[in-house]
């Protein structure tokens, strides 16, 4: 197969040589976007593993499998979905990939989204495990002000860089890269009782 590069612009991938004979051009669409699901739900499975393996120190009698399916779930079905959705709507909301604009992207993400995702990322984490309404309601409480806290130490630096450095179709990849330690706490986090 030959070499390829790729052309931002019309998110393809174009052939710049082939090692067969008489092949034909090809133009592939690039979907980094479809792939965003499968790598949101490995690296929130991955953060789990990591929180009870490396944080709580259970070893592999008492790691709970269940609640790393759940965190599995919740990454194909609520973060990846949703996180990869607000990227667009933001890409919308502020178009450019300015410094500025960065900045400006950071401080939506970080001042309107954030806040929200993670008062419903706990409340969704303590629903699948089973916590009645109120018992919910009371970790939120207690557990929602310390995680939006720790989320300002990690996420602005993050967001500003990839705002600025990444296209809009791998953001969500890079970001659930490095959230495979902001999964270990998210998961230390919403499984502690």
């Amino acid at each position: 197969m030959g070499e390829w590069f790729f052309l931002e612009k019309r998110r393809r991938l174009y052939p710049l040589a082939s090692s067969h004979v008489g092949q034909r051009s090809a133009t592939w669409s690039v979907n980094a976007g479809a792939l965003c699901p499968q790598v949101a739900r490995s690296l929130m499975g991955l953060g789990d593993v990591i929180s009870q393996q490396l944080v709580e120190r259970r070893g592999l009698q008492e790691h709970q499998t269940g609640r790393t399916l759940t965190m599995v779930s919740l990454g194909c079905g609520f973060v990846g979905p949703v996180v990869g959705g607000w990227y667009k709507v933001l890409d919308r909301l502020i178009p450019g990939t300015t410094k500025v604009d960065a900045l400006k992207k950071m401080l939506l993400d970080q001042g309107g989204f954030a806040p929200c995702f993670l008062g419903c990322f706990l409340p969704l984490v303590g629903t699948l495990n089973g916590l009645s309404a109120q018992d919910n309601w009371a970790k939120l409480r207690r557990d929602y002000p310390d995680a939006l806290i720790t989320n300002y130490y990690l996420w602005p630096a993050v967001q500003l860089a990839n705002f600025y450095l990444v296209p809009l179709h791998y953001r969500l990849a890079v970001v659930q890269c490095v959230a495979v330690i902001w999964n270990s706490y998210l998961s230390w986090k919403a499984h502690r009782l």
